[in-house]
């Protein structure tokens, strides 16, 4: 049996190794040249949503909920997401995409916004709802699946560059850094790294345990309950790509700003931390999924997704790697596609 070298201990790989050893594959690595979900997937915001604009997506999300189901409370909080509409135009892209979801069977509902006790809604035209969708702590669900791979036989190798050890087949997880590893190999892959930022507030007295993650569609502001505080996040004003993480001060208070408008229980509430990390984007948003090169295989180029959509990228590419092909339709995250015409963006980038 071939040697499986998994380069990157983030959700994604930690998911390739858990599903490879559901198969009773032996020979698994997982490698990182730091911590288990040191990186990007320790720095997310944690969301777990099946409202993308796109059916590939869509269709990822969906088997991916239902591990995260399987995981249940704490690890993975079912309470929602809402999505506000404030513009006309907002308006009539959250009805389009509400009308791909339902038609590819996420229970996604126009609902009124005031479910949410304490929103402000004076100018919101619509909102939209999935109750499967929720929250999850990225780094807490990354270790147990870690763990489960390693009781099954997966050899986990923190602070070990995964290129240095023998490899049958290596499995490039290694997000924003995956382009230059993948370089090394001969191989170019269209990924930036994109600088995005969190805040977390002092703690909100009365935060509902079941606050959903709610987003303003048309400026990209969403928040989350995590405990007694909230975390904020945004689409930036200006894309600052490259691989420093560093915090802008100044989007820090205009998002706080936001918060007290959007949801005035929390006007109390101040800044209590704040932390960047990278994105890696592709052109389409949508991820690398595929061979590129003899023994060489790539999951990577998420573009912000990768911890929601893993559970089903994990096992889509233990098939494949152990199968030769999978069962779930992967031909949408060839490498191939960025040399054709037919790209179709994924427009939902939180």
């Amino acid at each position: 049996m071939p040697r499986i070298v998994i380069a990157g201990a983030g959700m994604v790989g930690a998911s390739i190794a858990y599903h490879l050893a559901l198969r009773g594959t032996r020979h698994v690595v997982l490698a990182d040249l730091g911590g288990i979900a040191g990186r990007a997937t320790g720095k997310a915001m944690g969301g777990v949503r099946q409202q993308f604009s796109t059916a590939p997506e869509v269709r990822l999300a969906q088997a991916s909920v239902r591990l995260f189901q399987e995981l249940g409370s704490p690890l993975f909080d079912q309470v929602g997401y809402l999505f506000l509409a404030t513009t006309e135009s907002g308006l009539v892209e959250l009805e389009e995409r509400r009308v791909l979801q339902q038609g590819l069977g996420v229970p996604v509902e126009r609902v009124d916004p005031s479910l949410v006790a304490g929103l402000e809604t004076s100018d919101v035209l619509g909102a939209v709802f999935c109750a499967e969708d929720g929250v999850a702590d990225p780094a807490a669900v990354t270790h147990e699946l870690v763990a489960r791979a390693a009781a099954r036989g997966v050899e986990v190798r923190e602070w070990t560059d995964a290129t240095a050890l023998d490899a049958d087949l290596l499995v490039l997880a290694c997000g924003a850094d995956s382009a230059g590893v993948a370089a090394a190999y001969g191989v170019e892959l269209p990924i930036r790294p994109l600088c995005r930022q969190l805040v977390e507030t002092t703690p909100v007295r009365g935060l509902p345990a079941a606050l959903p993650m709610t987003v303003e569609g048309d400026t990209g502001f969403h928040f989350r309950r995590r405990g007694d505080r909230l975390i904020l996040a945004m689409r930036e004003p200006t894309a600052r790509w490259g691989a420093r993480e560093e915090v802008d001060e100044a989007l820090v208070e205009d998002w706080l700003r936001r918060l007290h408008r959007r949801y005035p229980p929390a006007e109390g509430a101040r800044v209590a931390r704040t932390w960047a990390g990278l994105y890696d984007m592709t052109p389409d948003a949508h991820p690398i999924i595929g061979w590129v090169a003899d023994g060489t295989y790539v999951a990577c180029g998420f573009s912000g997704h990768g911890f929601m959509q893993a559970p089903a990228v994990g096992a889509a590419v233990a098939e494949e790697l152990l199968d030769g092909e999978s069962s779930f339709a992967l031909s949408a995250y060839r490498l191939e596609r960025f040399g054709g015409e037919s790209l179709f963006p994924e427009t939902v980038v939180l």
